[in-house]
């Protein structure tokens, strides 16, 4: 083995750790999201026996909606963790194939692309996530007063 295919090697296992740092980055982003809804769930319990009627109606509805949420970011952070494991795999598999003389290309390419057709399942369930969350922010009408000229 010598220098030359040694650098190579460092070169070709690179790119799939640009795509581990962005998923690292994700991460980040969707861990302080859980944060906020999981806190946002514990105000709700704690006001969920004191009331009743509406306002009990309004809380049950909001914790679904963050019951939901959670779901989305924690099944989203699966499938972000699950594809940064891909992506160690794929540099794994590279630096095998390199420094050992096989030829795992095939392999590399293949757990390469598992972790893209993760990372988009992640991103599909972020989307999601962040579509109920804004759904969710909707103000009701009666409170804009559409109907009054300011």
């Amino acid at each position: 083995m010598n220098d030359a295919m040694i650098v190579q090697t460092i070169q070709l296992a690179l790119t799939p750790v640009f795509v581990l740092v962005a998923i690292g980055n994700i991460l980040n982003i969707l861990s302080t999201r859980l944060g906020r809804v999981v806190d946002r769930a514990r105000t709700l319990q704690e006001r969920y026996e004191g009331t009743q009627g509406p306002e009990h109606d309004m809380i049950v509805s909001e914790l679904r909606l963050v019951h939901k949420r959670m779901t989305l970011i924690t099944k989203a952070i699966k499938f972000m963790v699950l594809s940064a494991l891909a992506i160690g795999v794929t540099v794994a598999v590279l630096f095998l194939s390199g420094l050992g003389g096989l030829d795992w290309h095939a392999a590399a390419a293949m757990t390469f692309l598992a972790a893209i057709v993760l990372l988009l399942v992640a991103l599909v369930l972020f989307l999601r996530e962040t579509q109920v969350a804004a759904a969710a922010l909707e103000i009701p009408s009666d409170y804009l007063e559409l109907h009054r000229e300011i």
